[in-house]
């Protein structure tokens, strides 16, 4: 009997945990799960569960003992805890998060003890990762001569549940949404000539994308793209370039906030519990004895009165008389309050996960410039099953099987780029309706300099 042991059943471990307790039985394993609070959704699987204060060193290390595997649904803050007690005792670990520098640090203890670390087996990260590489090694086994590779994904609101101005709901942590592009400048390479976006100007510089089927999306630039030329082999390559999608307009309206300086969370405000929403956005603009607050804001920002901006911003509630309702908030946090109110996917909705990749390459026949898409429209069934949840769950979870039957005999620490770990996880996935649509066409583009 294998025991796995998983730390987190959050809205994203619904997959992981249906998929795992479906094949206990045939492959013998125990499966206990542990949480900061009593989760209905581990009920609903009749698994073993026990709650479990994460920072309780000695709770902690009792579970992790007894554990051959480990997963961490974590917020992934938390997971250098986890990476503690499995280090302590010799045990493997999965998660969905990206590899922080701090899980770094451990990489040479986990080869030298003989552990399999894999993060990043997520969506974005994760199945980003392995369709991009499926896709650059089967372009450079053709011999064709890379130019370009750009990469865009989004957890957005099914068509059928879309029933706001914003054209979004959340699907995953509104923190994260909220203060999105906050960890200094976006930065990437553009036909071989660096590029930085700072926050300041990341919402007003977008493209448009249009995806068979689904309509036009739009794409800012997300963190460190640079970062993935050793991760991809794409050394060499003039344009790497990765982004998060929205649907259009959602940027420009967005931006309003993050100039107002309404996503900040770097000081705390004052007297919040006494504070209505209109308030809050009176307390970042001017002083005017007779102008309302909506106009002030129009005028401060240059928003014109017929600007389709305006619905968003008014359906929101951000001028109304309401009270906040907390004590103690950061201004990200009470766009998060008011937002998480505003943007909640109901029982009844679905949402939709998209991702797509541009691949750019000379044909080494006749070396005409050629691009190639890949992309991935994922729909949920419900509130509760959400198209994020099968994303980011079902990956891991495939790989915790992998490993556990001895097809994943690896040494070390990992993100999906290898081939032995994408190409089985993206053939089973394929079962579970995650599979990717390609298309190819000639390029009249020329390359710029």
């Amino acid at each position: 009997m294998k025991n796995i042991l998983i730390f987190g059943a959050g809205r994203s471990s619904v997959f992981l945990l249906a998929y795992l307790a479906e094949h206990a039985i045939k492959y013998h394993w125990n499966i206990k799960v542990v949480d900061a609070a009593e989760s209905e959704l581990v009920k609903s699987f009749h698994l073993p569960f026990s709650i479990l204060n994460v920072k309780d060193e000695f709770a902690r290390d009792q579970e992790v003992r007894a554990a051959d595997l480990v997963i961490s649904m974590l917020p992934a803050r938390f997971h250098k805890l986890v990476v503690q007690s499995c280090l302590k005792f010799s045990k493997s670990l999965l998660t969905a998060s990206y590899e922080s520098k701090e899980m770094k640090l451990a990489e040479e203890e986990v080869k030298s003890k003989g552990l399999f670390f894999l993060n990043e087996c997520g969506l974005d990260p994760g199945l980003d990762h392995m369709s991009a590489m499926r896709m650059i090694n089967q372009i450079k086994a053709d011999g064709h001569q890379l130019e370009a590779f750009e990469s865009f994904t989004g957890g957005l609101v099914a068509p059928e549940s879309d029933d706001n101005p914003w054209h979004y709901k959340f699907s995953w942590n509104p923190r994260n949404v909220v203060l999105a592009g906050q960890g200094g400048p976006a930065k990437f390479i553009q036909n071989g000539k660096v590029k930085y976006i700072p926050y300041n100007r990341l919402f007003r510089r977008t493209e448009l994308i249009k995806i068979d089927k689904f309509g036009w999306f739009e794409g800012y630039a997300n963190r460190d793209s640079m970062s993935y030329i050793e991760k991809y082999g794409l050394e060499g390559v003039p344009t790497v370039y990765r982004g998060t999608l929205r649907r259009p307009g959602f940027c420009k309206a967005w931006n309003i906030f993050v100039q107002l300086g309404a996503t900040s969370d770097d000081y705390f405000i004052d007297n919040v519990e006494d504070m209505t929403y209109r308030e809050f956005i009176n307390s970042f603009l001017y002083y005017h004895a007779a102008d309302t607050i909506d106009l002030k804001l129009y005028h401060s920002l240059q928003i014109p009165m017929d600007s389709e901006i305006i619905p968003k911003l008014e359906w929101l509630g951000i001028f109304e008389k309401r009270k906040i309702g907390l004590k103690k908030a950061t201004p990200a946090q009470v766009m998060e309050k008011l937002l998480t109110e505003k943007w909640q996917l109901m029982p009844h909705d679905k949402d939709m996960i998209v991702m797509w990749h541009k691949f750019e390459y000379l044909d080494k026949e006749n070396q005409k410039k050629r691009e190639k898409n890949s992309s991935l429209v994922v729909t949920g069934e419900s509130g509760e099953k959400t198209a994020m949840a099968k994303t980011v769950g079902l990956p891991l979870a495939v790989a915790a099987k992998l490993y556990l039957t001895g097809q994943l005999p690896l040494v070390g620490m990992y993100i999906p780029t290898n081939k032995e770990i994408y190409e089985p996880i993206l053939d089973e996935l394929e079962q579970y309706g995650i599979k990717f649509s390609e298309t190819e066409k000639e390029s009249g583009v020329e390359i710029q300099n």
